[in-house]
């Protein structure tokens, strides 16, 4: 790719969501002015009240969730030369896509009575099952970490791909304690890395806000609690969480209704 012959303008946009990981940005504090030094801002709401129709860089934060949105973001996909998923809302639909799980006449029976029939809603989907994005960034809300070395890259011209290895290697890199042994379901061996284990860091449990790893073996965490020879630490997890093979499946589904989660049928021993 050619180098940026000026300094490119740079515009952030939502759709659906909750704006948070726009707004962590602004904690990486002295960093974030370092970094946007070389770019010219034209359009951020969070931070700006001026609105340019002009940008090379559109940093899309949230899930498709309109019939509006679908031409917002081909719109947006038109002008900029580079487009970037913000987020897991934007990346892989996140909470969003939980209201997929009904008919859309049903869910806005349900949310909405009799007034449903005048709300736009569509099944919710990242915004690169509508357009081409040319990077992604995981998280709810994004790693800073990520956020800054993935603004360099494009800036640099340099390509970035998430890494398909799970939290657990960033928790051995990092000598941090396996929160299995305190008791906790986590969700860790099957969500990809990329956040430096910073959950787990702290003494809680992944709950799998970055993804699932491609390939991810669903199974497996429910028989790690419901298997016939359970290792005495995950017996003591299935002991103090008492969660039914259902509940954990149903724990995935929190950030990733991507049609593997949720399948499980629930048996007369809790298994799924």
């Amino acid at each position: 790719m050619m180098p940026f012959a000026r300094k490119p303008r740079v515009a952030f946009f939502d759709f659906a969501c909750c704006e948070g990981c726009q707004l962590s940005i602004l904690e990486l504090d002295e960093k974030l002015f370092d970094l946007l030094a070389h770019v010219e801002v034209v359009a951020w709401r969070e931070v700006m009240s001026e609105i340019s129709e002009e940008y090379d860089i559109a940093f899309c934060e949230g899930s498709i969730t309109r019939q509006q949105d679908i031409e917002r973001i081909k719109t947006i996909r038109d002008k900029a030369e580079i487009v970037v998923s913000l987020g897991t809302c934007a990346s892989i639909s996140c909470h969003n896509a939980l209201k997929n799980k009904w008919a859309m006449n049903e869910l806005l029976a349900l949310v909405y009575s009799e007034y449903g029939e005048h709300i736009d809603t569509i099944p919710a989907r990242p915004i690169a099952d509508v357009v081409n994005v040319d990077y992604q960034i995981l998280g709810c809300p994004v790693s800073l970490p990520e956020f800054e070395t993935v603004f360099k890259r494009i800036l640099t011209r340099q390509a970035y791909t998430p890494s398909n290895q799970p939290v657990c290697v960033e928790c051995k890199r990092n000598d941090i304690l396996c929160v299995h042994e305190k008791g906790m379901v986590c969700l860790g061996p099957v969500t990809r890395c990329g956040c430096n284990a910073i959950c787990t860091a702290f003494g809680d449990a992944c709950r799998g806000c970055r993804g699932l790893i491609d390939d991810a073996n669903l199974e497996a965490p429910v028989r790690a609690l419901f298997g016939e020879k359970l290792h005495p630490i995950m017996a003591e997890v299935a002991r103090n969480n008492r969660l039914t093979g259902k509940e954990i499946i149903a724990r995935f589904s929190l950030y990733n209704n991507t049609g593997r989660v949720g399948k499980g049928e629930e048996s007369s021993d809790g298994t799924a």
